[in-house]
């Protein structure tokens, strides 16, 4: 049973590395964006997401409400996204993606997704196949575990079917 453990342990070692190196690879084509990381990740939320509130939008990337204040600021500063009072509550705030928004996280999403195909038109056809197979596991493995389960259903749906790039394997 230790050994089992043990393997399990090894296993989610290795896989918690390879993703790290993965999405640094990956995110280096962030830059051409011209938006910063935490800029980039809460126009995500608000892209795929759809518009919230800042006390969402903090819980979602795991910041302090504070700290989510100045990301909203420049990206509304940027026209990237834009504010609304809430009518019921004028202390609430509802946090949306622009139109410019949206597309700049679609072309940056496109850059990154074509750098990983890139990556992955180096391996084998067999290898391919097991990360097919791999993806699918990991999907199964994480549904749940969000902070809503059925909303981030719906957002990666948006996300397939938002995102189409091309690469040939060779």
């Amino acid at each position: 049973m230790k050994n089992a453990r043990r393997d399990t342990i090894d296993l989610a070692d290795g896989l918690h590395s390879a993703a790290i190196h993965l999405l640094r690879h990956v995110r280096t084509q962030d830059r051409a964006s011209g938006v910063g990381p935490a800029q980039l990740s809460a126009l995500s939320v608000l892209v795929f997401g759809g518009a919230m509130s800042l006390k969402r939008l903090a819980i979602l990337e795991q910041v302090k409400p504070p700290t989510m204040v100045r990301i909203v600021q420049a990206l509304v500063e940027r026209k990237l996204a834009a504010t609304r009072t809430d009518a019921a509550d004028a202390r609430k705030l509802s946090i949306s993606a622009t139109p410019k928004g949206r597309g700049l996280l679609q072309r940056a999403r496109v850059r990154r997704v074509q750098a990983l195909a890139d990556m992955l038109a180096r391996r084998s056809e067999a290898e391919r196949n097991q990360l097919r197979r791999a993806v699918e596991i990991l999907k199964r493995t994480n549904a749940g575990h969000g902070p809503r389960p059925q909303a981030a259903k719906r957002l990666y749906s948006r996300i397939t079917s938002t995102t189409r790039v091309t690469t040939t394997y060779k």
